[in-house]
């Protein structure tokens, strides 16, 4: 779980409060704040606010569930802006595998009997590949699809 502050900012647009970036968890469920929107989806090439909606939760995709549904569903793009007057708040629980899980597309979701798009790996090994990169600098998922 993390508890996010962001104090306002007088000049947001020179900083993110989260740079864009995919969850690398299976899914993670938000609670905004209600008062102040920040959140932000990638729709499109287009960054899209979503607006707060009381007693609600935002449920993001996460890498994994990408992963174990061999791309069937995909992660969220996503980023958190702040605000030049007013501070914001949000809530995130993570649901994660066990560290030593290994994500694995079953077979019945591999269309045509092909290659899965990802290489089976432990979640331990994606978890510190993700840490251990910039946020923003693409999609860390990308690194365990099979060559070929």
């Amino acid at each position: 779980m993390a508890i996010n502050y962001y104090p306002p900012c007088p000049e947001p647009e020179l900083t993110f409060g989260l740079p864009a970036h995919t969850d690398p968890n299976t899914l993670t469920i938000l609670l905004q704040d209600t008062q102040v929107s920040g959140l932000q989806l990638l729709n499109d090439g287009q960054w899209l606010s979503v607006k707060p909606v009381p007693n609600a939760f935002v449920v993001n995709i996460g890498d994994q569930l990408q992963a174990l549904s061999n791309s069937k569903y995909k992660s969220t793009w996503h980023r958190a802006v702040v605000n030049s007057e007013q501070a914001r708040i949000s809530i995130a629980t993570f649901l994660c595998p066990s560290n030593r899980a290994v994500i694995k597309a079953p077979s019945q979701l591999i269309e045509d009997q092909s290659q899965p798009i990802y290489r089976d790996y432990t979640y331990a090994e994606y978890f510190d590949k993700f840490w251990s990169r910039n946020l923003d600098q693409g999609h860390c998922l990308d690194l365990f699809k099979n060559i070929g």
